[in-house]
């Protein structure tokens, strides 16, 4: 395997044999030319590779074999067939206990887990002060872990994975029963060790695959369905699990073909050039560029979003929108059925795929109820004040649904409907610019 390569998979396979009656397992022993069992196949013919520094996330339904591969390649899980090559030490965090002895302390187990890894006692000893502050569980840390809660049992688990020193960062999705605080600290560690470091990350968030992997494996019934870019297998993946969820009561066709296997570069909104700022004093400029003919998406047949605009309130003319300005978001959509309760909604997502603000029409039509008949045109507007965003692209996801907030069907959905293109002159920090009304330095007494 070449050096530039972290994880080398080919023709990995995991079956199970499924036994209907206990005594068929000892009838299987002694009569080995019969089959007193049922294959169930967790896993088949699925390959892949992870080069090295590079970040790759695993999706996939509850048990798509997702977890199954995670285990086989950390060695606690022998696979039935394939081959498995790494090149370098892993550490792993998979499902929520492993690799800990639940009668042992926080603290004996962090010596049996860290020594698991490679690490002398001198060395754990030397780092146990810089892990039990990363898990941050006080006094439990001498206490048996089987009195922890799910959230103290990770704390520990993930403090002692973020220092063994590892090559390879296998992370499944543990961190989903994590508190707000610590999920952060984690994410920065991880963003961190992406620097140097090999993740293989599984997640059913696709925010979350999509701001940290470069590639996404789309693992469906044990089978490899598709591999590529983290945004278009995520978007494909949220298109199919919603179809799943409508049935036949909605057939969603895709905007574009499927994202090719394995095909690092993908059909991207296009690259706009950046607009000078057109008067400087302002912090944020903003241009759009309409992209309905090359979004990505879905659509039922129900409805079609036909256009999606920004605009200044004040209806002044003018390609530059300036950031603090109030301005107007307007969806059109024409219905081509009937629609109980027709829903416009958008939200607008930076390079990443992270949601930053958005909003739907329902908090106005649940107080003022209206219907959609074929053939009718619709359109929703949202006023709101444009915030002052950093320098780069964002864009504009939208939708058509019909329904309520806990049941609707999504009928028409377009990813990259709107691309605006911020020039700033004063945002720096964070994702999002606030307007400081004065900023000051004094001595005091």
């Amino acid at each position: 395997m070449s050096s530039e390569v972290a994880i080398s998979v080919k023709d990995l396979s995991k079956c199970y044999q499924i036994y209907a009656k206990p005594q068929d397992r000892l009838k299987q022993m002694l009569f080995r030319r019969r089959r007193y069992y049922n294959e169930a196949w967790a896993v088949r013919d699925v390959s892949f590779e992870v080069k090295r520094g590079e970040t790759v996330g695993i999706i996939g339904r509850n048990g798509s074999g997702k977890s199954t591969i995670l285990q086989m390649i950390c060695g606690t899980l022998n696979p039935t067939g394939g081959q498995i090559t790494t090149n370098g030490r892993i550490a792993a965090l998979l499902e929520l206990g492993s690799g800990f002895n639940p009668e042992f302390t926080g603290r004996e187990n962090v010596y049996l887990a860290a020594s698991l890894y490679g690490l002398s006692r001198d060395e754990i000893t030397r780092r146990f002060d810089r892990i039990a502050q990363f898990a941050d569980i006080g006094d439990y840390i001498d206490q048996p872990v089987r009195t922890y809660s799910s959230g103290m049992y990770v704390r520990l688990a993930f403090a002692v994975i973020a220092h063994v020193d590892a090559d390879i960062l296998v992370v499944d999705e543990a961190l989903a029963v994590g508190d707000a605080v610590f999920t952060q600290k984690c994410m920065r560690f991880i963003r961190e060790f992406k620097k140097n470091g090999t993740l293989l990350f599984v997640s059913h968030d696709m925010g979350s695959v999509i701001n940290l992997c470069e590639r996404a494996v789309w693992m469906h019934q044990g089978q490899l369905r598709e591999s590529g870019h983290s945004k278009d297998i995520a978007e494909e993946y949220l298109q199919y699990t919603l179809q799943e969820v409508y049935g036949e009561e909605a057939k969603l066709e895709g905007l574009r073909q499927p994202a090719s296997i394995d095909n690092h570069s993908s059909d991207r909104a296009p690259e706009i050039e950046a607009t000078q700022a057109a008067v400087v004093e302002y912090p944020s400029n903003f241009q759009t560029q309409n992209n309905l003919s090359a979004a990505n998406g879905w659509k039922s047949g129900a409805g079609e979003i036909v256009s999606v605009r920004l605009s200044r309130l004040s209806g002044e003319d003018g390609e530059v929108l300036k950031g603090g300005e109030v301005v107007r978001m307007s969806i059109r959509a024409v219905l081509h059925k009937d629609f109980t309760q027709p829903i416009l909604g958008f939200l607008v997502r930076d390079r990443l795929g992270q949601d930053l603000f958005g909003e739907n029409t329902l908090p106005f039509s649940d107080s003022n109820p209206c219907t959609g008949e074929a053939g009718e045109t619709i359109e929703g507007h949202f006023v709101f004040r444009l915030p002052m965003l950093p320098n780069g692209q964002y864009v504009v996801m939208s939708s058509l649904a019909d329904g309520d907030q806990h049941n609707h069907v999504q009928h028409h959905w377009m990813h990259d409907a709107l691309v605006i293109n911020v020039s700033s002159s004063k945002v720096r920090w964070g994702l999002v610019g606030v307007p400081f009304e004065a900023v000051t330095l004094v001595k005091t007494p």
